[in-house]
């Protein structure tokens, strides 16, 4: 008989608890909700009082069964998920789900998974809030609304298949709003001047004209009062500085500064935080708190004094201005101040580095800077030059820890130590450069970015931004994209040697990595929407919204009320909507005519993206069809020319022949390409396809022949090489083998290929558990301890507690059998059409 039933809702998290707790307590997972409201219909009862009809999910039943007979025999059981909405939620599931007497049920919560901290949530347990339950549910009731109700319009009057959501929607807004104001944006030209001095012992002095020339002509004028003035000290002002620490992460900042610093995008960032927690390593990784614990200060005090020295330790008591932060919950933090680094998984050990870096700097004491800013006397000119410098008298938490910003001018000089300099000294000029610069409009959103400006609006909470963010890029109303700039002249001045020259520089402009872009669809949802449903996307009632749930969490709202307020007026927009004329939302645009034709040149959605068009049914008849031809990656719909359109139509195209075979160049799914006796060659980056010639389309040929070529035979079958997403690899028989670096890549021997072949094959072998291959059922060792299912074209996936190895056929087919997808019973459609109504 089991004493404690504990309940989780992640493995990795009962795995780590388990061994906190005694013999007398067994530690099962949910594997995260139980139950959720069911696919394929609304299930919620408007006319009810928004009532949800919640069902166990296909995946849980089995498991439900389990927890059920075990929390039957149980003494008592401890609802153990995570201390959030989300978390009391799927307790609150568990709870309904399990049948469970609340006499014996117990629910804990802990912010780390420490021995201590599990002891003590033993020792302190509560009820179920049903407040936090209520604004989770308020949360997840609103937002099938707004999907439910959204989604078929959009259906209707735009495109079969989109889909619309309440976060979701003011996340595209921002993307689309930032790409049409950048569109906008006219670029102003002006001069930066900048000065170089030589002073002693060969150091140099750079200096700055703070003021901005708006023409050339204002430039040259002053270079020419340059040309016949001294130079010298005019003031020296010293000012004593001080640089304080950031607070410990909340869930925002450690996802900006993640990406900032590691390159991780939003989910990446959780899922390795998620890791990180369910191991013991950190604070619980979703929360809007910059507060640390009376215990957690301490353990920072005795490792920064132990590490740096006493003089280093400061105390903070950070407190959020965030009025809807739970300030009981702490920021993120690691559980142990004393392990400085951790042994694991790679992106695992460099988030938590970060995350000790931060929240231990938090607790160190100020640095101490002083900054001298110079006046230069230029002796012909009004103007005065300005130098800064800055020197660190003490470093203090700059000792561990230095924040990163999302600044992305580059023209930001760094403040730099200067050389002994004194007031009426004499300067030798070495040269004075006036560079033309051009004013740029604000950056597009990084994930980075739209996570802190989401924040800022007040919209989402700290378990959203990660989901958000990736959901609107998985419907492809956003593209997160690296891309080329394009070659741009400038004009310098120079003045060196009492003479002034001129030269024309070229400099690459406009290129992006890993910025979010809009596509076509986006800007025509996006102003349906707006149009539409204006609440829906506007900003600050979205962020009311939220401010109601955080109400509804404290209990000063009912959650039943709040949808029925919003819902009123929403579903009256839908109805109207019906009204709207298909042809007036701008899913379609004319460019002009053809010139030659006089038919109509358009672009419109297509079924597979944004296309242009030439000629319409009502000019062609129904008998001729008109011509089509995909916009090109980054073309938007409604910034794109008619020469940019006309351009499209002129791919595919036959450039001639080499070695009696045809060549085409063309664009597909994956970009330009050269054709090639049936060998698709995609086009390096910056070439333009139309530009492509007959001899450069050979040259591409002939590289991809050579690269083909085998280098060596095994078993009278070639050899093949290359490189991939993964690195080196050889290719043998259609197996993809991976060259490690105790390999030369370059001068591969035939025993070498020889022995990777062979170990790719014994690799293979190894690998696999069961093959029945009269049932057409394979089960092979996976990733990270875990294994896979093989039937058909079925793959099921097994957590690495499962052990496979010594289950049965019979087992394996019931897995299978409780996997496989099934089709819909007629009572879910019947529920479907009931909720329509």
């Amino acid at each position: 008989m089991v004493k404690n039933l504990v309940i989780v809702e992640s493995p990795a998290k009962a795995k780590t608890i388990e061994g906190y707790l005694g013999k007398d307590f067994l530690v099962r997972s949910s594997y995260g909700h139980v139950r959720d409201l069911p696919k394929g219909g609304l299930a919620i009862d408007i006319e009810n009082n928004f009532e949800p009809t919640y069902e166990i999910s296909k995946d849980k039943v089995d498991l439900i069964r389990e927890l059920k007979k075990l929390s039957k025999e149980a003494e008592t059981v401890w609802l153990a998920t995570d201390d959030d909405r989300e978390g009391e939620a799927i307790s609150w599931h568990l709870a309904e789900s399990l049948d469970l007497n609340d006499i014996k049920t117990r629910r804990i919560v802990f912010r780390e998974i420490t021995k201590k901290a599990i002891l003590n949530a033993i020792e302190s347990p509560r009820i179920l809030d049903k407040n936090l339950v209520d604004a989770q549910q308020a949360r997840r009731v609103l937002d099938r609304l707004v999907g439910y109700e959204l989604s078929p319009i959009l259906w209707k009057k735009v495109q079969r298949g989109l889909s619309a959501g309440r976060v979701q929607s003011v996340a595209v807004r921002l993307v689309v709003d930032r790409e049409r104001e950048i569109d906008k944006f006219k670029s102003e030209t002006y001069f930066k001047t900048i000065a170089v001095f030589d002073v002693e012992k060969g150091r140099k002095l750079r200096s700055e004209l703070t003021e901005k020339f708006e023409t050339k002509a204002e430039a040259q004028e002053f270079l020419e009062e340059c040309q016949k003035s001294t130079f010298k000290i005019q003031d020296l002002e010293k000012k004593p500085g001080g640089k304080k620490p950031s607070p410990p992460f909340t869930t925002s900042t450690l996802q900006q500064e993640a990406g900032r610093k590691l390159g991780f995008p939003v989910s990446l960032t959780m899922s390795v935080a998620q890791k990180l927690y369910e191991s013991g390593k950190i604070t619980y990784m979703r929360t809007d708190s910059l507060n640390l614990s009376e215990s957690a200060i301490e353990g920072a005090k005795i490792e920064i004094s132990k590490a740096f020295g006493n003089e280093f330790v400061e105390l903070r008591r950070f407190k959020t201005k965030n009025e809807s932060a739970q300030e009981a919950h702490e920021a993120i933090r690691p559980t142990d101040f004393g392990i400085h680094s951790i042994i694991g998984e790679r992106n695992e050990q460099r988030l938590y580095d970060l995350i000790w870096k931060r929240a231990i700097s938090s607790q160190m004491a100020d640095a101490i800077t002083e900054r001298t800013n110079v006046t230069i006397d230029v002796s012909n000119s009004r103007r005065k030059l300005k130098a800064q410098g800055e020197v660190i008298k003490f470093e203090g938490f700059l000792k561990v820890y230095i924040e990163s910003t999302d600044d992305e001018d580059d023209d930001e000089d760094a403040k730099d130590m200067l050389p002994p300099l004194t007031i009426g000294q004499n300067l030798d000029l070495n040269v004075i450069n006036s560079t033309q610069r051009f004013t740029r409009p604000n950056a597009r959103y990084t994930e980075a970015t739209l996570v802190k400006k989401l924040e800022e609006l007040g919209i989402g909470r700290p378990s959203t931004y990660a989901p958000t963010i990736s959901t609107i890029q998985k419907r492809e109303y956003v593209e997160k994209d690296t891309r080329d700039g394009k070659d741009r002249n400038y004009e310098v001045l120079t003045l060196k040697n009492a003479i002034i020259s001129e030269v024309i520089q070229t400099e690459v402009t406009g290129a992006e990595k890993a910025k979010l872009f809009p596509s076509s669809m986006a800007m025509v949802v996006n102003d349906f929407l707006v149009s539409n449903f204006p609440k829906v996307t506007e900003f600050s009632f979205t962020a009311k919204i939220e401010s109601q749930f955080d109400e509804i969490a404290a209990g000063k709202q009912d959650w039943k009320k709040m949808i029925e307020s919003f819902y009123t007026g929403f579903h009256e927009n839908v109805t109207k909507s019906e009204e709207i004329n298909r042809a007036d939302i701008g899913s379609s645009i004319e460019l002009g005519k053809h010139p030659e034709s006089g038919l109509s040149v358009l672009v419109r959605l297509g079924k597979f993206g944004p296309m242009a068009q030439i000629g319409t049914t009502e000019e062609l008849g129904e008998e001729v069809k008109p011509r089509y031809a995909s916009l090109r990656k980054g073309q938007l719909m409604e910034s794109v020319t008619i020469e940019e359109a006309l351009k499209l139509f002129e791919l595919p195209k036959d450039l001639g022949e080499y070695e009696g075979k045809e060549i085409v160049i063309g664009i597909g799914r994956f970009g330009p390409y050269v054709k090639y006796n049936e060998t698709f060659i995609s086009l390096p980056k910056n070439v333009e396809p139309l530009d492509v010639t007959l001899d450069s389309a050979i040259e591409y040929i002939q590289e991809r022949e050579a690269a083909d070529a085998p280098i060596a035979m095994y078993q009278d079958k070639p050899v093949q090489k290359g490189t991939g997403r993964f690195g080196p690899f050889i290719k043998w028989d259609g197996m993809f083998i991976n060259v490690n670096k105790k390999y030369n890549f370059d001068f591969l021997t035939q025993e070498d290929v020889e022995n990777l072949i062979e170990e790719k094959i014994q690799k293979e072998i190894d690998k696999v558990l069961h093959n029945w291959e009269n049932e057409d059922i394979r089960v092979e060792k996976a990733r990270w301890g875990r294994s896979v299912i093989f039937h058909g074209k079925l793959k099921i996936e097994l957590d690495k507690s499962v052990n496979v190895a010594e289950m049965s056929l019979d087992e394996i087919k019931a897995i299978i059998e409780q996997k496989k997808p099934k089709k819909p019973v007629k009572k879910v459609a019947e529920k479907k059409t009931t909720a329509k109504k």
